[in-house]
């Protein structure tokens, strides 16, 4: 094992000392560049911000009112992968800032938030509608007891 790992470093060594010195600076440079554009992408925040930071991005920004929790929208953003940032007007009154390039996104990610909210407000049944039914099913239901007794042992 270890000779196999020192015939490694003497063929890489072998094959770095046969580059040229231009070939040598230009795959410097992209290791560099690639670096800086990690770093720049790491130093960008996504997802949900404040919107003092999202203002500090590139390109154009758009707003739109939203009533409701942000949390409920949240959830579903990051599925879409959005940058986005709330700002409050009132009380459960919300503009929501967005980058101008990710309308799309943000469209579908509203089409799914309201058919999850269209849907939550149709499944949720009322809950002394609920107590009714069970009442009458338990009137329904005959009331059958059972006895028992215990089979006396001898020697108790």
């Amino acid at each position: 094992m270890q000779e196999e790992v020192n015939q490694k470093t003497v063929a890489l060594s072998i094959r770095t000392t046969k580059l040229t010195g231009k070939v040598l600076a230009a795959a410097l440079g992209k290791v560099v560049r690639a670096l800086q554009k990690h770093h720049r992408k790491a130093l960008t925040p996504q997802g949900r911000q404040s919107v003092k930071k999202l203002m500090n991005h590139y390109g154009g920004k758009s707003a739109m009112p939203y009533v409701g929790a942000p949390k409920d929208f949240d959830r579903i953003a990051k599925e879409f992968h959005v940058d986005y940032a709330f700002h409050k007007v009132s009380p459960g009154h919300y503009l929501l800032f967005f980058k101008a390039n990710q309308a799309d996104a943000i469209t579908a990610a509203f089409q799914k938030y309201s058919a999850k909210v269209l849907n939550k407000e149709q499944d949720k049944a009322s809950i002394l509608g609920q107590l009714r039914k069970f009442t009458e099913q338990i009137r329904t239901q005959a009331k059958e007891k059972q006895r028992t007794r215990e089979a006396v042992k001898d020697g108790r």
